[in-house]
């Protein structure tokens, strides 16, 4: 199987290092894809699309901080992305769609709510709508909500 860019959306969580370890095992083939990283700040309907939230803007950056340490830890370079939009959904499969990316690799975390395993609203939406292959990296560490 060939891929030749792989996009990586990243939220802070655990489960983002998997993701990223995946997608450099991946990209260290004889094709050498691309990766992109990206990180989506959901900006809230009552403040305009461009809003400067700078606290949003400053975990975003130490978000993708981090995920450019690991990348490189890892061997591998990519390109670091951190946009605004009202729903993360819909933002990342865009920028798949933007990229033309052959691959998302998504972390999911075991996460419970009410007491039942639940990917929250991201991860069903991203399989659903995909423009292309989609690799979820399933995290064991428990999270309750």
């Amino acid at each position: 199987m060939r891929f030749n860019k792989i996009l990586v959306p990243v939220a802070g969580t655990p489960a983002d290092n998997g993701a990223l370890d995946l997608a450099c095992t991946l990209a260290k083939t004889k094709f050498r894809p691309g990766i992109t990283a990206l990180h989506v700040i959901p900006v809230e309907r009552s403040l305009p699309l461009d809003a400067e939230i700078e606290e949003e803007i400053a975990r975003a950056e130490t978000i993708m901080n981090d995920a450019s340490k690991r990348i490189e830890k890892n061997g591998c370079a990519a390109e670091i992305d951190i946009i605004q939009a009202r729903e993360v959904g819909p933002a990342i499969i865009q920028v798949a769609q933007e990229i033309k990316a052959d691959l998302i690799v998504f972390g999911v975390t075991y996460k419970t709510h009410f007491g039942e395993y639940c990917l929250g609203d991201v991860a069903p939406y991203i399989l659903k709508n995909s423009p292309c292959r989609v690799i979820l990296d399933h995290q064991l560490e428990k999270i309750e909500e």
